[in-house]
């Protein structure tokens, strides 16, 4: 718990509260449940900050099951081809913490929350993990040459992101154009901000 949470607590009278959801939800680590409903997830939210606190949050997705749980306190996931900037990863150099936010719309419309530290890794270091053979097997049929890199997380916290204020969603049928440099495929100026930079 930070310093600004129980004072906050304090202030608006949540201890009890907030203590019967440390005691009872808040885990350091990823139970059997928690591995089983990463392994079915296609996309998750990210949060990193730099070293002085600049937040930014991000987007990642994939097949299902494209963030691997190693064991108990360690999750991988892949980063792809993206738009060069890296401001995920840079944040992740000067401060190690994130965190994950793993959101099912489709079918239980609950969310998992996972803090930990995080560090890049580059493919040809995964194998200097100790990684399970089935993990490194279902990697190389499944991802091939498509990640660029990975990020492994060492996990803090793991909690629930309670049901009652996400909606449940239908999932529709998409292409996806992984790692395209077509403009048109990724809608890359959908918010058309070269215009506004020429005004």
């Amino acid at each position: 718990m930070s310093r600004g949470e129980h004072l906050l607590q304090e202030q608006y009278g949540t201890t009890k509260r907030a203590s019967s959801f440390y005691e009872n939800q808040m885990l350091n680590y990823l139970n059997n449940k928690m591995t089983e409903f990463i392994s079915k997830q296609g996309m998750m939210f990210i949060s990193t900050a730099d070293s002085n606190g600049n937040c930014d949050s991000s987007f990642r997705a994939g097949s299902k099951g494209f963030v691997r749980v190693i064991d108990d306190k360690t999750i991988i996931f892949p980063e792809y081809k993206g738009n060069g900037v890296m401001a995920s990863l840079g944040n992740i150099i000067e401060n190690p913490h994130i965190g994950l936010m793993f959101i099912d719309f489709f079918e239980n419309s609950i969310g998992l929350h996972v803090n930990g530290k995080a560090a890049i890794i580059e493919n040809s270091e995964l194998s200097s993990f100790n990684i399970p053979e089935e993990i490194i097997n279902d990697i190389k049929e499944k991802e091939g040459n498509k990640p660029e890199r990975w990020v492994m997380v060492k996990v803090d916290e793991a909690y629930i992101h309670c049901s009652k204020h996400i909606p449940k969603l239908q999932q529709m049928n998409k292409k996806l154009y992984r790692g395209t440099e077509d403009e048109e495929q990724k809608s890359g100026d959908f918010f058309k901000t070269k215009q506004s930079m020429k005004q």
